[in-house]
């Protein structure tokens, strides 16, 4: 969770500026950081599975992730979500909408070190999708990323990763920095589809040096910056570890009830 919350935070200066910065020289913590929507839904599902007997049926778990959900989304209105989501969010009788959006993969995270196996990590992914983005590839994003980050803990290696991921969910995985940097500065594609950004973002990390490096590397491709900062973020932190100044960033940037989560996540499950 501190990946995909720094990511998050550290992103949103960047986040669709034109021109795109398309460098890794840039400050780190700025006066425009703060968090954003990517920074309350990764804490809402975490919340979430956190008060749920994950023994029981899916139709409970997945009500009780749309309760989180709405009860944070609610809390904090302005952090800066879609207009499909933001709808969503405030209806009377919330509903999935068949979004393909890469909201499902940023707030995911959390899957990934509650699951004991993959295949209850994917399984927990694709619950946590269809809440509200239940198109295929809403469901896909979020898969793939869970998976990314259950393999980055367990300690596989960046070849394995990019395979399984590849085989599995039908990513293209090869491409390099630069192409990427040219595909968001020309603007042909949509940059918030899971079918975009997600397979740019496990390649900011497949690329990486460190945890700071995959940051400021899927910083640099441009686009939704901020939520390719939290889906990368998240696997970088499974796979390099954060130092302790780093995440206590978290701290500085998140109000106390969202802080609370994240402290109570780490504790129970990465401590």
């Amino acid at each position: 969770m501190f990946g995909a919350i720094l990511g998050d935070i550290i992103g949103v200066p960047f986040e669709f500026m034109r021109p795109q910065p398309q460098t890794k020289d840039f400050v780190l913590f700025s006066k425009d950081c703060h968090y954003s929507d990517d920074s309350v839904m990764t804490c809402a599902i975490a919340d979430g599975l956190m008060n749920v007997d994950l023994s029981l049926d899916d139709n409970t778990i997945r009500q009780r992730l749309l309760q989180a959900v709405l009860k944070w989304g609610r809390a904090y209105p302005n952090a800066g979500y879609g207009g499909k989501f933001i709808r969503f969010l405030l209806s009377d009788n919330p509903r999935a909408y068949n979004s393909f959006g890469n909201g499902s993969a940023m707030r995911v995270s959390s899957v990934a070190w509650i699951g004991q196996t993959l295949d209850k990590v994917l399984h927990l992914a694709k619950l946590s999708a269809e809440i509200s983005h239940n198109h295929p590839e809403g469901v896909k994003g979020a898969c793939a990323t869970a998976a990314a980050i259950f393999m980055a803990r367990n300690g596989d290696d960046k070849s394995k990763i990019k395979a399984y991921i590849e085989q599995q969910f039908g990513y293209n995985l090869s491409a390099t920095a630069e192409e990427i940097r040219t595909k968001y500065r020309l603007g042909k594609h949509n940059p918030v589809a899971c079918e975009v950004s997600v397979p740019d973002a496990i390649i900011g990390f497949l690329i990486s040096e460190n945890f700071e490096d995959a940051i400021r590397t899927v910083v640099s491709f441009g686009g939704d910056t901020d939520t390719t900062g939290a889906i990368c973020g998240s696997i970088a932190e499974a796979f390099y570890g954060i130092d302790d100044d780093l995440k206590n960033k978290v701290f500085d940037y998140l109000p106390d009830d969202l802080a609370q989560i994240v402290q109570n996540f780490a504790q129970r499950y990465q401590s």
